[in-house]
């Protein structure tokens, strides 16, 4: 495989800031795309390249050939973690927010990455609130069984045992979330 002249450290030299992956995980409507938004723009803000790579938006082109089984489910992560991998060699902070429900599937992600480039948020949320919340509807569609394996409701979340960060989003604001997130980064030295 050629190797570039051009490498990760170089960028993050350039851009004035190291590249990571921030993986944010947690039941549907516990607010992953909306905190993944909030950083992507607090960090466009501070001149920091950061990019959101959204679960529903990878589902709708790349992955759009995948279901909800549990292969399915494992093959959009890992479809996920191997677009991940080329934004962090781009030098970019990339935000993948993505239900991502099974434990192994996110250590496979994680292995993907070198030490340090992999931060896990997970956004620890009360199921009646995000059922409260449910601002597509689909808590009702899985209780009524209109639609299978539906995380939280027929299939199961396995909560990370280990996360760098834990956001109790049904306790503490958007801008308080994401907040914790950039300080974070920045005891890090990656921001």
């Amino acid at each position: 495989m050629p190797v570039g002249k051009v490498k990760k450290e170089d960028r993050w030299k350039m851009n004035k800031h190291r590249s990571s992956l921030i993986l944010i995980t947690g039941l549907p409507a516990s607010g992953k795309s909306t905190i993944a938004h909030e950083l992507e723009y607090r960090l466009f803000q501070q001149n920091v390249r950061a990019y959101v790579l959204d679960g529903d938006s990878v589902r709708k082109g790349l992955n759009k050939d995948l279901g909800f089984s549990a292969s399915d489910r494992s093959e959009n992560l890992r479809r996920a973690g191997e677009v991940s991998k080329l934004f962090i060699d781009a030098g970019i902070i990339t935000i993948a927010a993505f239900a991502s429900p099974y434990r192994s599937d996110r250590l496979k992600f994680r292995q993907l990455f070198n030490e340090g480039d992999f931060i896990e948020v997970y956004l620890k949320c009360d199921l009646t609130v995000c059922k409260s919340r449910d601002p597509k509807g689909l808590y009702r569609k899985a209780s009524r069984r209109e639609i299978q394996n539906f995380t939280g409701i027929s299939d199961p979340y396995e909560a990370p045992d280990n996360p760098e960060i834990i956001l109790e989003t049904d306790k503490i604001s958007v801008g308080e979330a994401v907040e914790q997130i950039l300080i974070y980064l920045k005891k890090r030295g990656i921001i």
